[in-house]
């Protein structure tokens, strides 16, 4: 079940005060040149290795198959040193035949059919969803497998959240309606574009609700604001937002909230995107911040956006990748900078985020890198803080993608790579011990757990 007790009782530490930041250096001289691998997955520097953790089409513990396109990922604590892992498959209701269910959705008993939230008249139930993974580190044994999620589409990231669940989002806007799509029919009953709450500690298929509070978009990350519950997504589009969810209730989402857009304060311009060399945005600039309030945010047109740039919300070149790096909030863009190569920025929220009189102290907006020509780092998409204090980033991009550590003052070191297909990586997250990496190559679908000897973190 979600531990929101858990999460309550943090929102009071978080409130008596600011926590004490661990200082770390990245003593990354032993992630040196990357080796070929034989197997030719994934090549790590000597001293790492990977350990299969799920791979697509394999049977899982509840009879079904694992599904394709691993995608955003989090890991949580379980049971002696175990790690539960609950990962996106974004897959389109036309990928029926690669889902969990394959063509047996129509076999299933009805008590699996009624939590599967767009059943497609039975026919073509939304094949996207999530997949939750308990592995354990000490046997590099993945023990348990099952389908959490099911009957929705394009889940490409999300977030963890304090209280034990993982925010699945749909990266699509599809409303209800039969259409035509690689030569078969398809039917939608219900209306995509939400976010999907699912407990990571649940043992079988969770109920799926959509939180249609939180916005109905083109959904891609999310991360939540310890201090106040506030939940923060960015949107994977040219010209995307960067929201926020303040919820009524903190911890419980489906409680409702009002959902906001960021607009960066005094500039006449809101884009972000540094596409012509007359910049938007420089490098190194801290902007204070506004928020916008939006309305009918469960919308039948996809123009949630669009409303908000009107209103002076500031937009964003596909904004994807989300992670909480000690107190701020960095996010990648990943066809942003003049090279449309991408874009990293940082969120500072202000100490009384979300309060009537935040504008006393107005959170902060940097730019803090843009990849170029000679940028190791490209299209960067998912990205994680590492134990040590670096960030990891995985590529996204049109070569062979990896996966990109980035230091505080902005330089860059390989810390894998895949040169074996062109698939991206996904889902990158760190076991809540620093141990284990945990990342995605998308297609054809898999997990792996890397190991090695990882920088020290110093206390």
């Amino acid at each position: 079940m979600i531990n929101r007790r858990r999460f309550m009782q943090s929102l009071i530490v978080a409130a008596a005060g600011p926590a004490v930041s661990t200082s770390c250096c990245a003593n990354d001289a032993r992630l040196r040149s990357l080796r070929p691998d034989p197997e030719q997955v994934i090549d790590l520097p000597d001293g790492f290795s990977y350990t299969l953790v799920s791979r697509a089409g394999d049977t899982m513990s509840d009879g079904l198959k694992v599904p394709q396109a691993h995608d955003g990922m989090a890991a949580f604590p379980g049971e002696d040193g175990r790690v539960v892992l609950v990962c996106n498959h974004e897959m389109n209701t036309a990928d029926q035949a690669f889902s969990a269910f394959g063509t047996t959705f129509t076999e299933q008993p009805e008590s699996v059919k009624a939590r599967v939230y767009d059943r497609g008249g039975d026919i073509t139930p939304g094949a996207g969803g999530t997949t939750t993974t308990i592995f354990n580190p000490a046997t590099r044994k993945t023990e348990r497998q099952h389908l959490s999620l099911a009957g929705t589409e394009i889940n490409c990231s999300g977030g963890a959240t304090p209280w034990g669940s993982w925010l699945s989002c749909e990266e699509t806007f599809k409303n209800p309606g039969t259409s035509f799509g690689f030569g078969r029919q398809i039917t939608r009953t219900l209306p995509h574009g939400y976010v999907f709450e699912v407990s990571a500690y649940e043992t079988g298929l969770t109920e799926a609700i959509a939180l249609k509070a939180m916005g109905r978009f083109e959904h891609e990350a999310a991360e939540v604001h310890i201090a106040s519950g506030i939940v923060y997504m960015t949107e994977d589009r040219h010209h995307g937002l960067f929201y926020r969810f303040i919820p009524e209730t903190p911890g419980v989402l489906q409680n409702g909230g009002r959902l906001q857009a960021l607009a960066i304060d005094g500039k006449p311009s809101q884009r972000t995107h540094n596409w012509s060399y007359n910049a938007d945005i420089e490098t190194g600039e801290s902007l204070p911040t506004r928020w916008v309030d939006l309305e009918d945010v469960d919308a039948v047109s996809n123009d949630l956006r669009l409303r908000g740039a009107t209103a002076g919300a500031a937009t964003f070149a596909r904004a994807e990748g989300m992670c909480l790096a000690n107190d701020r909030f960095v996010f990648a863009c990943t066809i942003g900078g003049p090279n449309r190569l991408g874009q990293i920025f940082e969120y500072h929220p202000s100490p009384i985020e979300g309060q009537a009189n935040e504008q006393d102290e107005p959170g902060q907006l940097s730019l803090i890198a843009e990849a170029d020509q000679d940028s190791l780092l490209r299209n960067a998409d998912n990205l994680t803080m590492a134990p040590w204090g670096d960030l990891v980033l995985a590529e996204d991009t049109l070569d062979h993608c990896g996966l990109v550590g980035m230091r505080p003052d902005g330089s860059q070191y390989a810390i894998a790579d895949n040169p074996y297909s062109n698939s991206e990586l996904a889902g990158v997250c760190f076991s809540p011990d620093g141990e284990t990496l945990f990342v995605n190559i998308q297609y054809p679908g898999m997990t792996l757990a890397i190991t090695g000897p990882w920088p020290t973190q110093q206390r």
